[in-house]
This record gives structure tokens, sequence and C-alpha cells, in this order.
């Protein structure tokens, strides 16, 4: 966007780079937001019997847009009290790392040569990990038996930029999360467990007693209920304590109701309540009234409702731990427990109903990963003095433009692999899948939910923060750990003796302008691959049969990437 603008327009707008980031994200939620659910109707019309036929690419567009377009109205009254009251309070890495990038590129000098030093650094070494496959960008270490457990990390640049700019506390309660899950309740089960018999299935059809389970199995068919209910009951504990801030909040944008936008500061401008309810309203009787989205009216409030709930709990969490990190399919797991329940009260069972509490989910799964997208857009704009009602408009004009194409880009994987396939997996859209069948069966594990639910109200009476300790417990180890490296550095610079604040904090900068560009190169990196592999040349990079460093070279890498991050932080000799 800044070559663009710059060498091709000759222009030098620093708000402008910032509408195009604005615009061009949204797409990337809203894609998130219907692969962790649609693919699951796939599935089920791939199975025989099943009676469910594949999502019409109307009905995929509509659905996304639907979904986009709440989950950013629901942001516009949530602007102030997350975006502007907690300033200082919720960080946004992402948000905060866009704007350290835009600020970069227009102070220019040493400042943008450390953002491109680490887009650069981390470019070559994802591509020599995913690309070349010297290494595995998977670092794993198992064990099986007597104590059945797995650790290890995301050896990813990416994610020791989260961690570092998160900092040492919050990486922490993530990385608390993991340890509860990988090395005490995987052990836990495994051992109380024994020679009975789980209800895991190999490939030959012979289910496995739960001594014989790996560490990855006893995750995905066990604790993963856990840390969903973790997450659930740590986003309702969020809503009910930040209830009074968005009550006040409501209340600020109820007095401005009707009146003119020009009263106000530029920097203070939303889009107005009259358009944000009456689009609300609107896209409700669409849900219920469109033939090409299966869903009824209960089923239309049920979005209202989870929607406003989940875009709230959203913004709130990737204000801690960043969009990369967002546990979307943990709130859509959640809506869908409640979400099937009732259908199958209402007597929507069968097909259809099932049909219809995954299109509930996808709905609200994109509205929470859009609300997320957008209060992180929302803060860079706070950052940097955008107005916020333009960008809000920018984000609508970004949701329309994907949910315009995530309908192709989904038929086109089903076309090539099959979603559930070894190339597409799609592991949430599996369990969310699982899930809907349980419950209209009746064979939800409720025990291992309400678990993870007392889990975390536990920590809140103990005063821990719970969501992001249940983010950790739902996400994997690996990439907690990963997150973790991040946090201890960030420790290690603001630890320092003999170093005045002044300068602490600017080479903190520097290491979050590093990190951002770090971030920055891993993305573009893994988008030129999945290029390559759609176009079926990425065979001819792969090194990995003749030439493999094994989990040492990528645990050896990942160093060296750690010890780039503090060269050009506060080892960075800069000249007067």
């Amino acid at each position: 966007s800044m070559g663009v603008i710059r060498m091709i327009l000759k222009k030098d707008s620093i708000l402008e780079n910032n509408m195009v980031q604005t615009i061009g994200s949204a797409g990337e939620s809203l894609a998130a937001g219907a692969i962790f659910t649609i693919p699951a109707i796939f599935i089920w019309a791939s199975e025989k019997g099943s009676g469910v036929t594949a999502p019409s690419f109307v009905s995929i567009a509509l659905i996304a847009l639907c979904g986009g377009i709440l989950g950013v109205l629901f942001m516009v009254p949530l602007r102030t009290a997350l975006i502007v009251e907690e300033h200082g309070v919720l960080p946004y890495p992402e948000g905060t790392a866009c704007a350290e990038v835009l600020l970069a590129g227009e102070e220019g000098g040493s400042k943008s040569k450390v953002v491109f030093a680490g887009l650069g650094i981390a470019a070559v070494y994802k591509f020599i990990a995913d690309g070349l496959k010297l290494f595995p960008s998977e670092v794993e270490f198992s064990m099986q038996g007597q104590y059945t457990t797995s650790v290890g990390m995301d050896v990813l640049p990416a994610l020791a930029g989260v961690g570092y700019i998160c900092g040492a506390q919050v990486s922490s309660y993530i990385f608390a999360g993991g340890v509860l899950s990988y090395l005490v309740l995987i052990p836990a089960i495994a051992y109380f467990g024994g020679d009975s018999v789980s209800k895991v299935v190999d490939e030959a059809g012979k289910t496995l007693a739960f001594n014989q389970l790996s560490a990855s199995q006893i995750w995905s068919n066990y604790v993963r209920y856990i840390g969903a209910g973790a997450v659930a009951a740590g986003g309702l504990i969020s809503l009910i304590k930040t209830f009074p801030t968005m009550v006040k909040t409501f209340g600020h944008a109820m007095k401005g109701f009707g009146k003119k936008g020009d009263s106000q500061l530029r920097t203070q401008q939303d889009i107005s309540m009259k358009v944000v309810l009456g689009g609300i309203l609107i896209i409700a009787v669409l849900i219920w009234l469109l033939p090409e989205i299966p869903v009824s009216l209960l089923g239309a409030l049920m979005i209202v409702v989870f929607g406003f709930f989940f875009a709230t709990v959203s913004s709130r969490m990737v204000g801690i731990v960043g969009s990369s990190n967002n546990p979307v399919s943990g709130m859509a797991i959640a809506t869908l427990i409640v979400t099937t329940f009732i259908l199958k009260a209402t007597g929507n069972t069968g097909a259809a109903g099932m049909v219809s509490a995954i299109s509930i989910g996808t709905v609200i799964c994109i509205v929470a990963a859009m609300a997320g997208d957008t209060s992180q857009d929302l803060k860079t704009g706070y950052l940097l003095g955008a107005t916020p009602k333009k960008q809000q408009i920018g984000e609508l004009i970004g949701v329309v433009a994907a949910g315009l194409a995530i309908g192709g880009v989904l038929y086109l994987l089903n076309t090539a692999w099959g979603y559930g396939s070894a190339e597409v997996p799609a592991p949430q859209a599996t369990l969310m899948k699982m899930i809907v069948e349980g419950i209209m069966g009746g064979k939800l594990p409720w025990t291992l939910v309400f678990i993870g639910v007392f889990l975390a109200i536990g920590l809140e009476i103990l005063r821990i923060p719970v969501m992001p300790f249940a983010i950790g417990l739902y996400l994997p180890i690996y990439l907690n750990a990963a997150i973790m490296i991040g946090g201890v550095v960030r420790m290690f610079v603001d630890g320092r003796k003999n170093v005045d604040d002044k300068k602490k904090e600017e080479q903190a900068t520097d290491g979050t302008l590093y990190c951002a560009g770090m971030i920055a190169g891993e993305g573009l990196v893994g988008i030129l691959l999945a290029i390559l592999a759609v176009v079926n040349v990425s065979s001819v990079f792969d090194l990995s049969g003749s030439i493999n460093l094994g989990n040492a070279g990528g645990v050896i890498l990942m160093l060296l990437m750690i010890l780039s991050l503090l060269k050009f932080s506060i080892w960075n000799k800069k000249k007067a």
C-alpha cells in the first residue's frame, strides 16, 4: 500500500494507507469465520443418506454478508468503551503493530529499517521452514504410556512477535492454560482411563483404550471440550464485568441519536446509531425471510443476541492476545451447543435442524471474527488519528467484496481436495459437525464442558484473568509456547537494570517494530506458498527428501530469530 500510494500515485498519506489495510483485512476475518463452519455442510453432503445438499454459491455469499455486516455494526457502539476508554489496558497487538508500521513508513530512517529487517528475515525463515521444508515448523516431543503428554512449540516468528507485543504477563497466563491441558489433564485422563475403552477409533476400526491414545487424540477428543467450556464461561464472565461500561457507552451513543456527526470532533465520529440499529434490524429480517439462509425467526433472534454477546467478547479477547489467536471456533462451539439444544427442544431436528444450527453458527463465527478485526483496525485508527466513521464504512466495503468471493473459494477447495481430506482436514468444521450430531443424538460430553465452565469460575474467584488462561487451555501448547518465548524476551528487555526508562521505552518500541515486520513477513510468504501449492509447483522447492535439519534445526533457527530481535531492539546502535 505504501509503495503504490507513494511511488505510483505520488501521495504521502498515512490515513489513506490505513484505510487500505482496514478494507483489505476485512476479507481475512470473514474467510476465517466461514472456513471454521461451512465445510461441515459440505462433509454432510458427501455422506450417503445424510439428506443434506451442499450450500449454493448464493447461500454462502448471503450468510457471509449478513455475518460480516453485523460484526461491523455491533462494534460501532462498543468503540468508545473498548478502544478509547480502555486505551492502555487492552493492547490490541496487531492494531498497535499496524500503527507502528505506518508510522515507521512515515518517519523513514532507522525505524523503517527495523520494520523491513523483521519482514525480510521472517520471510526467509518462513520460506526455509514451509517452502524448502528443511525443518518442521512445529517442534514436538511426545511420550505415551506411563505419562502420556506432548510438548513443543510452533517455531514461527509471528507467534514470538505476538508474545513480545502482548508482554510477559498475558503470555504467561496463556502458557499456563497450555501447561494445565497438556501436562496435567492429558496425563490424568490417560492414567485414570487406563485399560478402559475410550471413544476413539483407529484407522482399522479398532476402539482404543485410554493408555493407547496419543496426547493429540486425548486433546482433540476430551480436553478440547473442557477448553471450549472454559472459553464460553470466560466470555460470559467478561461480559458481566464489562456490562456497566457497555451500558454507559450505549447511553452516550443514544444521547447522540439523530444528531449530526459534524457536532463532534472528526476523530470521534461514528456511523450514526439510527443507521446501526436500522441495519441490524434489516439484516435480522433478511436472515429470517430469505430462503437461501436456512434460519427461522427464532434462529434470527438468537443470531442477534449471541452476535452482540460474542462481538463484545471477541473484541476484548483480541485486545489481549491479538486476532491471530482469537479462538473464534471456541465461541462458535459455545453458540452451537446452546443453539442446537434450543433447535432440538423446539422440534427442529434431522438434516434441516443440523444445517440450520451450522448456518447460525457460521453467522456468529463471522460476527466474532469481524468484530475482532474491526477492533484492531479501529485501534490503529485511534493511534493515528483516523476518522472512525470512514473506517467503519471501509470495513463494510471489505465485507461486501469478500462476501461475494468466499463462495467461490470454498467450492474451489472442496472440488480440488474435499473437506476432511489430508490436504484440507478442516479440523474446526469437523468438530462443529461432531458437536451438532452429538447434541441432536444426545451424545455431547456435557461433563467435560462443565468441567471447563467451573474451572473458569474457580480462576475468577482466585482473581486470575480467566480469558487468557481459557484461551491457553483451548489452543495447542505448541502455539502457546511460542507466544511465551516472545513474552520472556519482552520481560528481559523491560526488566534490565542500569537502563533509564526513556531508553527502555525506545528499545521496546524498536522491538515492537521488528515484531510487526516479522508478522508481516511471515504472512506474505504464507500467501506465496499458498499460490505455489494451487499451481502445483510447491514440490519443486521441497528439499525435505534430501536435506532435513529435523527438530534441532528448528530450535536453533528460532534461537537465532530471538537473537535477531534483541539485535534490532536493545543492541541496535543508532547514529546521532
